[in-house]
């Protein structure tokens, strides 16, 4: 017994998406600059600098929001903790009522 004929079973796309405008373009991605301008160490004693890298809870803010490399994101979570300990920046927010 000869196969069955599967031509028909054969789906064809939509001519909709291929004539869609959105198709060919190419994605644009943003070169981020890096926020330590090429400074290699991290001072624990600036919290001015330091409170640019936490958030209103006093949260350290994640490397996809600052821009920091993995290396700088280590030295500036542990700068972070220092100024903690040493009472320059405050480990929690304040309230604010």
């Amino acid at each position: 017994m000869p196969p069955p004929n599967r031509n028909n079973d054969i789906l064809q796309p939509p001519m909709a998406a291929a004539s869609s405008p959105f198709r060919n373009r190419q994605q644009v991605v943003k070169k981020k600059t890096s926020p330590m301008k090429n400074s290699r160490t991290v001072d624990y004693l600036d919290h001015k600098f330091l409170s640019r890298f936490i958030n209103d809870q006093g949260k350290v803010l994640p490397r996809r929001i600052t821009g920091l490399t993995a290396f700088q994101q280590r030295e500036m979570s542990r700068a972070i903790k220092y100024a903690r300990h040493l009472a320059l920046i405050p480990f929690v927010a304040q309230d604010t009522k």
